[in-house]
């Protein structure tokens, strides 16, 4: 027998309900797919983000574990200077075995207000902040006394996103210290910039109390987002010789992307 009018309408029916549910299927899984690449897209932000913050500010046990991840950098007599460098080769590099301390020096036991810089490509004179910063500044003077600047290359440049020289690692690595650690983090900027010419404490990421011999100076206004710990240590400013800084900057890095390309070592410290 012939379905009747009322059989046709109700598979017609029936056959519009599997075409809408098998739509809706469809539009589901579309969702997905889209929610699937935005989240794939911000974590692949992050983690490029990360990477960028990492790369600059390290630390001693880092990277920036006081300095950004440990990647090692190349020795100061490793690289040959550009035909335009205008600073002569350093005549030291890395040292494998840094001298060690048991202990940080007392917050407030230097007074020291001024510190000079003397680079193979110059010096760099330093207004030193033992009131807002009175650990950080105690720290480098003491470290300055005995001598563990002195020869010592500048490992790190970053010249994307934020524009420093990390120095202050003997090893030349992102991993060296003093032996020992300081913290929490002292006088960071509330809105995270740090301008040309800030002299700060780098340390490892998420750890304010990571803070040891190595130091960034900044060439270039850059904001430098605070992390679980904070910010990062301000405890100086440079009020002659950034243009040494600058110069060092210009030169772009080496193959290794993280040292300098004009190599650049510290020959001493002095404050007062």
């Amino acid at each position: 027998m012939a379905p009747s009018k009322r059989d046709r309408d109700e598979s017609r029916r029936r056959y519009a309900e599997h075409l809408r549910r098998q739509e809706e299927q469809a539009a589901a899984r579309r969702r997905r797919t889209r929610l699937l690449a935005v989240v794939g897209a911000v974590a692949a932000l992050a983690l490029v983000v990360a990477a960028v913050l990492t790369a600059v500010l390290g630390s001693d046990d880092d990277v920036p574990a006081a300095a950004p991840a440990p990647t090692p950098s190349a020795s100061a007599t490793t690289a040959a200077p550009d035909a335009d460098n205008p600073c002569p080769v350093p005549a030291t590099g890395a040292v494998t075995d840094p001298p060690q301390f048991d202990a940080a020096p007392e917050p407030g036991s230097s007074s020291a207000t001024t510190a000079v810089i003397a680079t193979s490509c110059g010096d760099v004179t330093v207004e030193l902040l033992p009131d807002a910063a009175p650990q950080a500044v105690a720290s480098f003077a003491f470290l300055a006394e005995q001598d563990y600047f002195s020869g010592t290359p500048c490992h790190r440049l970053v010249t994307s996103g934020i524009f420093v020289l990390q120095c202050g690692d003997p090893t030349a690595t992102g991993q060296g210290g003093p032996g020992y650690s300081f913290g929490p983090v002292e006088n960071a900027p509330a809105d995270d910039v740090y301008p040309a010419g800030t002299l700060a404490m780098a340390r490892v990421g998420g750890d304010g109390e990571s803070n040891g011999s190595q130091f960034f100076l900044v060439f270039e206004e850059s904001s430098i987002p605070s992390d679980a710990a904070g910010g990062y240590t301000v405890f100086g400013r440079v009020t002659e010789g950034l243009d040494v800084v600058q110069t060092i900057a210009e030169g772009g890095t080496a193959a290794d992307g993280v040292a300098p390309a004009r190599p650049i070592s510290i020959e001493g410290v002095t404050t007062q």
